[in-house]
């Protein structure tokens, strides 16, 4: 299988890890020999629940013996679907009311872009450098790293950047600014929180010049960060929220939330202002509501902070500089990439699951899912300690 992987399926990388899977259950993931390989990735922040959660898989089978894709997004009314956006608008401050669901993340930030441009009536979009929402060519243009973007460019038009967590840069959003979009903890940059005050400052600018405001939880979303979006932490709710990865435990969706009265923007002058076939996928919705109504009536969220702090405690160790982020979203900051090379390759064939974040190179990525135990991150932790204490840059290839 692994040599078919490697010629008829297209990578994204020269040397992906191959892992061959066969099964995958709870924090584990099993190689072809049936090996357990602890997972503290959770599919890049995405299986919420874990692997195969019990609630999940039950609704999926539900949902599929009644029906699964019959019209495109918008046309029918269908349960899963309409049960989801409503119990997620219960969740949320007003006015994030109407959700348009989407299959990705980068999706969702894409009908952002155009919402912001059809609410204001204006072209000019912010977002922040070091900002990572998606590698369509919309999202992509949002991208602050210009070696990822220049092999794609011309990209969109009429994109400008600030600094995060830098007061002064909002001046640079003005009463040209159809929308500013930025990350509410930034990923890829090394899961950067942000400063006190700062999500409110740059709401406040933002209404001060009549621009949407657009938060990209697609990350920190759902649970990782002790409450159900990180935004809900600070003093700030944003015009538009951009949703996905953990959203259906693993299934391709995501969404944007906003006021109704912006939504329907969307449906008219002119009609199909967005449209996407398989958006609100019942079986996609079923997961994704199963996944919300565990969350909701479950002490996952309110362990979170514990289990930061499990992991902080345990993770001591000298070739740690830092552990950045919040909650299960934490980042281990090496003194060099080739010690984050070095710690991810070997925990690899440790039969333990880390991964790397895409701008800042000296970090190592840990977002295991909600429901890892502590049994499990003692052991986890103390696998990476162990490699760690056997690090030699005169071996490492």
């Amino acid at each position: 299988m692994k040599e078919d992987f490697l010629r008829y399926q297209a990578q994204t990388t020269p040397h992906p890890l191959g892992m061959v899977v066969s099964k995958a259950k709870g924090s584990y993931i099993y190689d072809a020999d049936g090996k357990p390989h602890l997972d503290f990735v959770a599919g890049v922040s995405a299986c919420t629940l874990g692997h195969c959660a019990p609630e999940v898989v039950t609704a999926i089978e539900n949902q599929v013996q009644q029906y699964m894709h019959v019209m495109v997004y918008g046309e029918y009314a269908q349960g899963p679907a309409v049960e989801y956006c409503a119990l997620l608008a219960q969740q949320l401050p007003k006015p994030l009311e109407t959700t348009y669901l989407v299959n990705s993340g980068t999706e969702a930030i894409e009908a952002s872009i155009k919402l912001a441009r059809r609410v204001t009536g204006r072209k000019k979009i912010i977002g922040a450098y070091e900002a990572y929402h998606g590698n369509t060519l919309g999202s992509m243009s949002l991208m602050g790293m210009q070696e990822q973007r220049k092999p794609f460019e011309p990209l969109l038009a009429d994109v400008d950047f600030i600094r995060f967590n830098e007061f002064e840069d909002l001046s640079k959003i003005d009463d040209h600014t159809a929308g500013v979009i930025v990350e509410s903890i930034q990923g890829g940059a090394g899961f950067i929180v942000p400063l006190p005050g700062y999500l409110k400052a740059l709401q406040d600018r933002c209404h001060q010049v009549g621009a949407l405001l657009i938060l990209d939880e697609i990350q920190p979303g759902f649970g990782r960060t002790g409450s159900l979006f990180a935004f809900q932490q600070h003093d700030c709710v944003p015009d538009v929220l951009a949703i996905g990865k953990g959203m259906a435990s693993g299934l391709p969706c995501g969404a944007i939330v906003a006021s109704k009265s912006h939504m329907d923007l969307l449906s008219d002058r002119p009609k199909l202002g967005h449209i996407t076939t398989f958006g609100g996928n019942p079986v996609v919705a079923a997961a994704a509501l199963a996944t919300l109504n565990v969350l909701i009536h479950s002490s996952l969220m309110s362990d979170v902070k514990s289990k930061e702090l499990s992991f902080r405690q345990k993770l001591k160790h000298p070739l740690i500089q830092e552990i950045r982020g919040v909650g299960l979203m934490l980042a281990l900051i090496m003194p060099e990439p080739e010690i984050a090379n070095y710690l991810v390759l070997e925990a690899a064939k440790n039969q333990l699951i880390l991964f790397w974040l895409l701008i800042e190179k000296r970090a190592v990525r840990i977002t295991p899912p909600l429901t890892i135990s502590e049994q499990e991150i003692a052991l986890g932790c103390q696998m990476i300690c162990s490699i760690l204490d056997r690090y030699d840059p005169a071996h490492v290839n």
